[in-house]
């Protein structure tokens, strides 16, 4: 009875264990893009998943000469704007919809998925995703803890 209480004790830590480290392990929540401009939370809305602008963390322009300030392409305020939109789930544990770019003005088609628990790979592409940027997103510190 004794060895049974412990068996039952360990299984019950290692299925804490095991959900406390899954809570994160999907696209939904909180991610800093690439340049680190900004902070976008991924969200169910309507039957797909959508990201919008939830913390705006600088300026910095990824299409220019590093360093130089990014220069939006309209007067839209970042904070607030829906970045990902229409993403739904296909094979390989993708997730496939459009993503905007402030930079230019324009919405690509794109791919996401998790190459791990805090690391969002974004792949935009034009007419196939063979061809496109991929960039990789990390997942915002408070909403790892």
């Amino acid at each position: 009875m004794q060895r049974f209480k412990a068996c039952l004790a360990f299984a019950t830590v290692a299925v804490v264990v095991t959900f406390s480290s899954l809570a994160h392990a999907d696209e939904t929540g909180r991610w800093v893009t690439a340049s680190g401009n900004l902070e976008v939370e991924i969200a169910p809305c309507g039957g797909a998943l959508c990201g919008t602008v939830v913390k705006v963390l600088g300026d910095r322009s990824m299409m220019a000469t590093t360093g130089q300030p990014m220069q939006p392409a309209d007067d839209k305020p970042a904070l607030g704007m829906k970045v990902l939109s229409d993403l739904r789930p296909v094979e390989g544990g993708k997730w496939q919809g459009r993503i905007y770019n402030r930079e230019n003005g324009q919405t690509y088609d794109c791919l996401l998925s998790l190459s791990a628990p805090d690391q969002l790979t974004v792949h935009a592409y034009q007419g196939t995703p063979a061809m496109g940027r991929t960039q990789v997103w990390q997942r915002a510190a408070e909403a790892m803890q």
